[in-house]
């Protein structure tokens, strides 16, 4: 059941540390809440503000409270095929493709670009136009970046539900250039707070005001950068279905579903009687009806859900298993066999680099389901038979 840690901040985490509830107080303690603050089952520290957060603002918005990797997010698709349809196929010549046919870990990006890329980086082009921004300013070569995954937690996986059919799954965000709109924008709104002598609980809760020329090129800029990553993750998935029908040998082009979300992104909704900027950090829509998709840790089960509409998480819920140990603790306390032992029957990379993307450096995506039972309803899940990371 959920609990409200203070007035204006209800928490839906069953496991969360000391330094993650503080960092989650002070942010819920910021004057243009409303009407409060929702903290998802797999919330942990983050940069500005906890990732697992729902963040209701009116009249304003703190840039890196919606995170650095703006419309970071999943797609999926149900290919209709049965795991009986790739008996006898070579699982690790399909992951060797996909690593050859995608850019992976960070700073990696395409040569030249596909046709489905040449279509993605028009619209994307007339969207900066009508928008006014000037995504070139940023990077440069964004157009080569779309279709690239990069490291961390980003996976693309081969996985099958409860019925031993088929998924596709992945999960990106906006890459290099969504990253240096972040943090040119976050020194923005440090800089307006600063000249406008705003005092801040913490520097990274710096926040532009509505009406303000920084506030509109925040928004614009943004709304390009959730663009970019949705048609990001699009021209990955389209590379992923050509490497898949090529190696099994099907055309799986005809989905049974296809499931598209963000988790790291700012939209203009009405809660409790306002309309408010509400930025999940770390979170999905979870409206009434509303598909989504909570992935669990490398190695562990993923879900493809329904939302229930609930009013009180302000119609959201978890974007995944959520960090319970950080990238070097997690080095610390794992080795590469134990990461072995947790893969057993997944093809994977053995690498050594993954070693902080050990499941048990997350919480227990049981458990986080558990904490979300009145948030969503699971429809499918997931357990992955094929990972491909970044290093």
């Amino acid at each position: 059941m959920p609990e409200h840690l203070i007035p204006k901040l209800v928490n839906y985490a069953s496991i969360l540390g000391d330094n993650t509830r503080e960092q989650a107080i002070m942010t819920a303690g910021m004057p243009f809440i409303h009407p409060h603050l929702a903290l998802m089952p797999d919330a942990h520290l983050g940069k500005g503000a906890t990732v697992g957060s729902v963040i209701p603002t009116l009249g304003a918005i703190m840039p890196a409270a919606v995170g650095v990797d703006i419309g970071c997010g999943m797609d999926a698709m149900h290919t209709g095929l049965n795991v009986t349809d790739l008996e006898g196929l070579d699982r690790a010549k399909l992951r060797r493709v996909i690593e050859e046919a995608i850019p992976l870990s960070a700073g990696k990006y395409n040569r030249t670009m596909t046709p489905s890329a040449e279509f993605a980086v028009e619209w994307l082009e007339e969207t900066a136009r009508e928008l006014g921004v000037n995504p070139d300013g940023y990077a440069a070569n964004w157009r080569l970046q779309l279709g690239s995954l990069g490291s961390g937690n980003h996976f693309i996986e081969v996985s099958l539900d409860q019925n031993d059919d088929v998924w596709l799954f992945l999960h990106s965000g906006s890459r290099g250039v969504g990253n240096k709109i972040a943090q040119h924008h976050i020194k923005v709104a440090q800089d307006y707070c600063a000249q406008h002598f705003i005092n801040l609980p913490h520097r990274d809760l710096a926040y532009l005001v509505e009406g303000s020329e920084e506030f509109q090129r925040y928004i614009n800029d943004l709304k390009w950068a959730q663009e970019f990553a949705r048609f990001n993750r699009k021209e990955m998935m389209t590379r992923v279905v050509l490497a898949f029908n090529d190696w099994a040998g099907v055309d799986s082009t005809g989905s049974k579903r296809y499931v598209t979300c963000h988790h790291n992104y700012t939209e203009q909704e009405r809660h409790f009687g306002k309309d408010v900027w509400l930025s999940r950090k770390g979170a999905i829509d979870a409206s009434e009806g509303a598909w989504g998709l909570i992935p669990g840790s490398m190695g562990d089960k993923s879900y493809v859900v329904v939302g229930k509409g609930s009013k009180l998480s302000l119609n959201s819920a978890p974007h995944g298993a959520g960090r319970e140990h950080s990238r070097s603790a997690a080095r610390k306390l794992f080795t590469q066999d134990d990461l072995r032992d947790r893969m057993a029957g997944i093809e994977y990379k053995d690498s050594a680099e993954f070693i902080d993307e050990h499941p048990a450096a997350y919480k227990p995506i049981d458990q986080v389901m558990e904490d979300a039972e009145s948030l969503v309803e699971i429809k499918y899940t997931l357990r992955q038979i094929i990972n491909v990371k970044g290093d």
